[in-house]
């Protein structure tokens, strides 16, 4: 699998996801699917993803080429805080 088409197949599986997991109650937000992180070493890819929901999701989708499996995980972000450093 190739950097470009590993990147498109993690954006689907996120965005079906997302929609599997939204309030079925609310109507269907419009939202995109983009990569904060991405390397690839050898047969393996690994990315960070998000959405532009206000959600608090990031998702990290890793594929081993040897056995031609994408391993899928979903996080919660539940903190953001500095922390100064003294020197």
């Amino acid at each position: 699998m190739g950097s470009k088409e590993f990147i498109e197949k993690c954006k689907e599986e996120v965005r079906k996801y997302t929609e599997e997991h939204l309030d079925k109650s609310d109507i269907m937000p419009n939202f995109e699917v983009f990569v904060v992180w991405y390397s690839k070493t050898l047969q393996n890819h690994k990315a960070l993803l998000s959405t532009t929901l206000f959600d608090g999701m990031y998702y990290e989708l890793t594929y081993n080429g040897d056995k031609k499996e994408l391993y899928f995980d979903a996080y919660k972000k539940f903190e953001n805080k500095c922390i100064k450093i003294e020197e």
